[in-house]
């Protein structure tokens, strides 16, 4: 959305929870009135008790300010949304009971009051900001709001930036031209190609600026500000990318200290409880589950064994550590432990491997898969087993893919990646899963590393279920 529509939008966003909240209030009033009929231990009226409320607003509006509840990259986030709005909610009450406590003044008649009002105030507000976005969705979708976009650069993030932004009105964006050379540029976008920032300024609607490279930065960059322009810089190096920062000064000297992941210190403690609570607890609910798998496994190919084996199961992790993946044997045993080069040169067709790469690492009909092999790949129950990984430490619920050497042996980051645990899902699986090409899953991986955060690992767990569930 234009500067002007995001602020419009914000106001509204602010005026919605001050509504909400009110209502969330008033409807916990209500519940204690109705559903327990004993006395308030605090004799208050519902209207004092609602005047009390709207004082205390701008209070609120401060705490949800602070986590970011109108921050542009979270109320379009709806996971992100949802768990700050939840943490808000709770954190709210607890300040005005601390207030009240403090002040001693009687703000809640009762302690039922104080938690309907945390459940009320959450789905009060969560269901006006969906409400909201479907508006600003619906709007951005009629053209209104939409930011016009010059993109600069000869780089393929150009491509890729303007074939997104043309395919997905939800950036609030609308490419308008193009600054770059013709490879760099989608074919059915040819024709907003531009010879030079200026001859674009003079004759096409631009708000803002996105530039992909650092040729004339700071050139573009005084242009862009002498028309009052938005000026979007993506990082040439990839580093730059990392949410983990700090900045020291030295001499005068503001020195940037660039962490290669900002999974650290406490990230790391919260990440490993995570993964022993929920990864106990899915291996307890999917017990049963992997052992009929593993039943059917054994009666339909009883030559193999259960787990896959052999050299390909070897895989790396953090710190570059190798590791024996769990994961459920679903082709024919006369391929167990062979590598997808070895079985092509095992049936006469080594002619075959370019294509299977050039494919994505899959075959349409893969000959080597069983009957249960397919349908347990189908909704990715083969990859049951790696909770043990989970469990043990190995790797993590989510991260980068675990890889087998050679597939990193090449890859010029790998050591970015293998600063963090590898993971039975990710970034990339939510992204595409196998759609996207090897050095596009790797770009996810290594933004993932570089950007971890307790919300983007719920968020990825969230979406791998319904990827998994849409894609079937």
């Amino acid at each position: 959305m234009k500067k002007n529509h995001s602020t419009i939008f914000r106001v509204l966003l602010v005026i919605l929870d001050c509504f909400a909240l009110l209502a969330a209030f008033t409807v916990a009033y209500i519940l204690r009135v109705t559903l327990d009929p004993r006395p308030f231990s605090i004799q208050i009226g519902a209207l004092e008790f609602i005047a009390t409320i709207f004082t205390l607003l701008p209070i609120w509006i401060v705490v949800f300010y602070l986590f970011r509840l109108y921050d542009r990259p979270v109320y379009t986030h709806p996971i992100r949304e949802f768990g700050r709005l939840l943490l808000a909610a709770i954190f709210g009450v607890m300040i005005m009971i601390s207030v009240g406590f403090f002040t001693d003044t009687a703000l809640f008649p009762t302690k039922l009051v104080a938690f309907y009002a945390i459940i009320a105030s959450f789905l009060i507000m969560l269901l006006l900001r969906v409400g909201a976005n479907y508006l600003r969705m619906w709007l951005l979708g009629r053209g209104r709001g939409v930011q016009k976009v010059l993109i600069i650069g000869n780089s393929p993030l150009t491509h890729s930036l303007a074939q997104y932004i043309m395919t997905n009105s939800s950036t609030g964006f609308e490419v308008t031209g193009v600054v770059a050379r013709k490879e760099f540029i989608p074919k059915e976008m040819q024709a907003l190609r531009a010879t030079s920032f200026k001859s674009a300024l003079s004759r096409l609607p631009i708000d803002a600026i996105i530039q992909t490279d650092h040729e004339d930065i700071s050139k573009n960059f005084e242009l862009a500000s002498k028309h009052y322009l938005e000026f979007y810089q993506a990082p040439t190096f990839e580093g730059m990318l990392t949410a983990k920062r700090s900045v020291e000064i030295i001499d005068a000297s503001p020195l940037i200290k660039i962490h290669s992941t900002p999974l650290t210190g406490y990230g790391r403690v919260v990440k490993r409880l995570m993964d022993i609570v929920l990864g106990t607890l899915g291996l307890i609910v999917a017990s049963p589950i992997m052992l009929i798998i593993a039943a059917l496994i054994k009666i339909t190919d009883p030559q193999g064994p259960v787990f896959m084996r052999g050299k390909m199961q070897k895989r790396l992790t953090r710190y570059n550590r190798p590791f024996n993946i769990y994961k459920f044997r679903s082709h024919y045993a006369k391929f167990d432990g062979k590598t997808d080069e070895e079985v092509f040169e095992m049936i006469g067709k080594p002619e075959l491997i370019k294509q299977y790469r050039a494919n994505g690492d899959k075959l349409d009909y893969d000959f080597r898969v069983t009957p249960v092999g397919r349908f347990i790949r189908r909704f990715s129950l083969d990859e049951l087993p790696q909770l043990i990984n989970v469990v043990k430490g190995d790797i993590s619920l989510v991260g980068p893919r675990a890889l087998v050497p050679h597939e990193l042996s090449s890859y010029d980051k790998k050591h970015a990646l293998l600063a963090v645990k590898s993971g039975l899902t990710g970034l990339a699986v939510v992204s595409g899963r196998r759609s996207i090409s090897f050095d596009e899953r790797r770009r996810l991986d290594l933004y993932y590393a570089q950007n971890w955060s307790v919300w983007m690992d719920i968020s990825i767990l969230f979406k791998t279920i319904l990827v998994i569930f849409k894609s079937n």
